[in-house]
């Protein structure tokens, strides 16, 4: 059998997907009645750029990705990626696009879903951006390679890792961290774990880091105890990062044998190496505890904007009461208690409930009640107790709070709700339902917290029409 070769072709990027990769469309003649699509996803390609790419046994295929081989007419705002490792990890997509332009590419995407279903999208500003957008980020995740390797995925193909000695978003510290743990498994020739035989040691660094406390935290994913045959290099590693990393205040080695390839480990396989298993965080003013797996905004920065944002719209006085859906550990809850009567905060995950509880008595926080347990059950129970919120606000996973959610919060009548959301599109499906019930979207005000990113966050109120 012949083997097809490869296609060169010249085509104009259309759009972009979700991942924020251009998509272009090519009608390919294969002999028959009617030319075939070809459906192409073009990684770092802007909307309106001519391209050249070569498409791999095209005539067979119906889409494909690949990256583009030559920009024959450049987006007038392009720009050169400042990261060395841009065109192959796929940690970043937009390095290539100037920073204003992504913003109002955000802007733009939010009115599209709201337009949908019929929103007015005049209520919609312009995207809160950051006036240094990089280094923001809080928490990484690192993977080591089967050779041993520590970096992120390639882009394009998740099995190989790009060995980094640097990384813009992250903080310099915690890029040091990831060269000194590096350079010690190359040292020890330590190797990684290898995805397809589940053989071999090392499997990811986490690293935290608060921008406010500055303290630190390294936790070491690995297959084994770190003892017998392991101790020497263990020791090592110790002093190695508490010598040279002043701000690290918890030090861990996570032992997971699981097939699964996540950063996790059960409590009995977390060994602290030094120091505590937490660090503190800092938000609005308010102290958080943060372990290894707490959820916690990756960019503190915007995210203080997120909770200044909510305040705002959400206007409560020392007299209301209000629900905090989804409230996590307590992240918009902590800044609402002080300005309201009482708060009641509902998460489904009693780890991140006990972390509320105990966040909240670290701040001398007393008229909070946080309960663990599903959104609708977890509203009747303060329904018959406390009788119709004031205020609620809800900041629901990616997938959105869902339409049983949405018409149970509908059906509750509260006066306000301010709903914060990191999926326009399940965002502006959700609060189709809150229209059904009388309430009127007033304001949208998206944020980017992920800067060279499709990501965009929004913070909105929706009130209730009066008859």
């Amino acid at each position: 059998m012949n083997e097809q070769k490869s296609v060169k072709l010249t085509t104009t990027i259309h759009s972009l997907d979700k991942k924020g990769s251009g998509m272009a469309l090519e009608y390919r003649d294969h002999g028959g009645h009617k030319p075939r699509k070809l459906k192409l996803n073009i990684p770092q390609t802007l909307i309106g750029e001519e391209v050249e790419v070569d498409v791999p046994n095209a005539d067979g295929r119906r889409r494909a990705t690949v990256m583009p081989g030559k920009i024959l007419t450049p987006h007038k705002e392009r720009v050169t990626p400042p990261c060395p490792h841009f065109e192959m990890c796929g940690g970043c997509v937009w390095q290539h696009w100037q920073y204003e332009g992504q913003l109002n590419y955000k802007t733009d995407l939010v009115k599209s879903f709201l337009k949908k279903h019929d929103f007015d999208t005049s209520m919609v500003k312009d995207t809160i951006g950051m006036e240094h957008p990089f280094e923001f980020r809080n928490k990484m995740e690192f993977t080591f390679s089967k050779e041993g390797h520590l970096g992120l995925h390639e882009l394009g193909n998740f099995r190989n890792i790009i060995d980094l000695d640097t990384c813009l978003i992250s903080s310099r510290d915690m890029v040091n961290v990831m060269k000194i743990v590096s350079g010690w498994a190359k040292d020890f020739d330590l190797p990684g774990y290898d995805k397809d035989n589940h053989t071999g040691l090392l499997r990811h660094l986490m690293v935290r880091q608060s921008q406010i406390t500055g303290e630190l935290m390294a936790a070491l994913f690995a297959t084994e105890a770190p003892d017998g045959d392991l101790t020497e290099a263990v020791n090592a590693l110790v002093l190695r990062l508490t010598s040279e990393i002043d701000s690290l205040e918890s030090l861990m080695w996570m032992e997971n044998k699981e097939i699964a390839d996540v950063a996790q480990a059960e409590d009995e396989d977390i060994h602290l190496l030094h120091g505590r298993e937490y660090i503190h965080e800092e938000m609005s003013g308010y102290s958080y505890r943060v372990w290894y797996n707490t959820f916690f905004q990756t960019n503190p920065t915007q995210a203080q904007k997120l909770v200044e944002l909510a305040t705002e719209m959400a206007d409560v006085k020392e007299h209301e009461t209000m629900i905090d859906l989804f409230c996590g550990v307590g992240t918009f809850s902590l800044p609402f208690a002080g300005r309201v009567k009482s708060l009641a905060g509902i998460e489904i995950v009693e780890s991140s409930i006990e972390s509320a509880k105990r966040n909240a008595g670290d701040n001398d926080i007393h008229n909070t009640y946080f309960l663990a347990k599903d959104a609708r059950r977890g509203m009747s129970e303060i329904l018959k107790t406390w009788g119709i919120p004031d205020l609620l606000l809800l900041d629901p996973p990616r997938s959105g709070a869902g339409g049983k959610v949405m018409r149970r919060i509908g059906r509750l009548g509260t006066n306000r709700v301010v709903y914060v959301s990191c999926n326009p599109e399940s965002f502006a499906d959700d609060i189709t339902w809150l229209r059904e019930f009388g309430y009127t979207l007033r304001q949208v005000q998206p944020v980017d917290l992920f800067p060279h990113s499709a990501h965009v966050e929004i913070v909105s109120v929706l009130e209730l029409e009066k008859e």
